[in-house]
């Protein structure tokens, strides 16, 4: 059988019986649920057999790989059975899935010493083993171990999908399929947040389930809060702009177009105003990409220029403001009313202060919030997330840690950009230009969820980048620069 037909057939199966499994889930415990649970496991053996009599190893982790990442968009809305703590969903089902056949598809290939030559982003991904093994022995100095372990848990789940990502998606119709994925399931949580504006009506998962009428119209979708969303929304606003900028076909491209239009429309009325801040270094960007080479040198001597004299001009009071995040240590009083501004600032101030006081090695991970809340310096109403990734990293997991991912991030966005100017072809551009544009909107929007950690979107977007930055220069590679013109891979198609 096809190899695209067959991982096409086997995803659409399992997708079916994974439909299944939400649905008996959701009938409750009784003897109903056990008969039909009964006629499942059946249909799974039998559904297994068949797909093992024409399907590999490899062919099999693709199509787990991209029933996974749809499950992704459903966030914790179907299926969630807990034990104490800890919680399972479709998402980690599917991941658990995913991590076996990807087991059985390295001991089917001896190992896999020829899949990591040909991996481009070795050191990126030695980082994030470093990470997790970094964030491992914090706990040996960290206040609460059980949110240390809770926090690298999560942590784990998103290096493990970006792990599988990396192995699976070596090619680029596998990355478009990924972008696609990630289009068509966006589409689906605008409607449920049309719904959100409009019915005022909220899924139980949401924090604003049962909330006053005030706030009961912030669009959510499957996540918890407005910010979170805004947040996704800002990185598939670009992907929508870039797919309509490539694609001929006019349906899709005005589709694409209306489809970013209602994204920065849900964006506005979240009011978060930073990933609102996150669209417009965007778009600056996207502007700058179109830009002739002398233009652009011209274009980045003048930004230095007035970053230059705007550092010069303001210099004191951006001095009073650093030295205050270090050495305001003055007591609050817990009946004062703070605007949220003055709570992001202390926040802030009292995670630099803990990075001063366990000497630049971070307070351990998980363990920013324990301060927050048991060690404050500042008042920052009641509210124990820091509110910034970037400090939410540097706070748990101290400055080389923090310098680390900023490093990371740079050496992603460099890879894509320099492929930006070597590729032509629509399918190359489209991927390229939406990923650029979407880092820059997510490097602004990251500072209103009160923590990325536990939002899985956000490490399948890292997924995405470093598969595509791998495959991207293992082109370069092999053709002395990026094809141009038509894929030649016919394993997928882009919309």
């Amino acid at each position: 059988m096809d190899s695209n037909r067959a991982v096409k057939q086997a995803t659409g199966i399992l997708a079916i019986l994974l439909a299944g499994m939400i649905a008996i889930g959701s009938l409750g415990s009784g003897p109903m649920q056990l008969f039909f649970f009964f006629i499942w496991i059946w249909a799974f053996i039998i559904l297994s057999l068949y797909l093992k009599s024409f399907l590999d190893n490899g062919q099999l982790l693709r199509s787990v790989m991209y029933l996974l990442l749809i499950t992704t968009f459903f966030n914790q809305s179907f299926l969630s059975i807990r034990f104490g703590f800890f919680s399972l969903f479709t998402y980690r089902l599917l991941l658990i899935a995913a991590l076996i056949v990807f087991f059985f598809y390295i001991a089917r290939h001896d190992g896999l010493s020829a899949d990591w030559r040909r991996l481009q982003v070795k050191g990126i991904l030695l980082f994030l083993l470093f990470w997790m093994a970094y964030g491992g022995v914090s706990l040996i100095w960290s206040e609460s171990v059980l949110d240390g372990i809770k926090y690298l848990f999560l942590m784990g789940v998103g290096v493990a999908f970006v792990f599988l990502s990396v192995f699976t998606f070596t090619r680029m119709s596998r990355l478009l399929t990924f972008y696609s994925i990630w289009m068509i399931m966006t589409a689906g949580l605008l409607v449920l947040g049309l719904i959100n504006y409009f019915g005022h009506i909220q899924l139980p998962t949401s924090a604003l389930y049962g909330a006053p009428p005030y706030k009961i119209a912030y669009p959510t979708a499957v996540f918890t809060n407005q910010n979170d969303f805004a947040t996704f929304l800002s990185i598939s606003f670009f992907f929508y702009l870039s797919a309509a900028r490539n694609i001929l076909n006019t349906a899709r491209r005005t589709a694409a177009l209306l489809l970013a239009g209602l994204s920065f429309f849900m964006i506005v009325v979240t009011d978060s105003r930073a990933s609102v801040i996150g669209i417009a270094v965007g778009g600056i960007l996207y502007l700058f990409l179109f830009l002739p080479p002398k233009a652009k040198r011209a274009s980045i001597l003048a930004c230095s220029a007035a970053i230059l004299f705007g550092l010069i001009v303001f210099s004191k009071s951006l001095i009073a403001k650093f030295s205050g995040l270090f050495l305001d240590t003055a007591s609050y009083s817990v009946n004062a009313t703070l605007s949220s501004n003055v709570i992001r600032g202390n926040l802030l101030k009292d995670t630099f202060h803990y990075l001063a006081d366990t000497f630049g090695l971070g307070v351990g991970a998980g363990n920013l919030p324990y301060y927050l809340e048991y060690q404050p310096i500042s008042d920052t109403g009641h509210i124990y997330q820091v509110h910034n990734w970037l400090a939410e990293i540097l706070g748990n997991f101290g400055l080389m840690i923090a310098l680390g991912y900023v490093t990371m991030y740079a050496c992603l966005f460099a890879g894509l950009y320099r492929a930006s100017r070597l590729c032509s072809g629509r399918a190359h551009r489209m991927l390229i230009e939406g990923c650029l544009t979407a880092m820059a909107a997510f490097a602004v929007s990251s500072v209103s969820p009160s923590s990325v950690s536990n939002l899985y979107f956000h490490w399948v977007f890292l997924g995405l980048l470093i598969s595509a930055v791998s495959v991207l220069k293992n082109e370069a590679l092999n053709a002395g620069g990026i094809n141009t013109g038509k894929i030649n891979d016919h394993e997928g198609a882009y919309l």
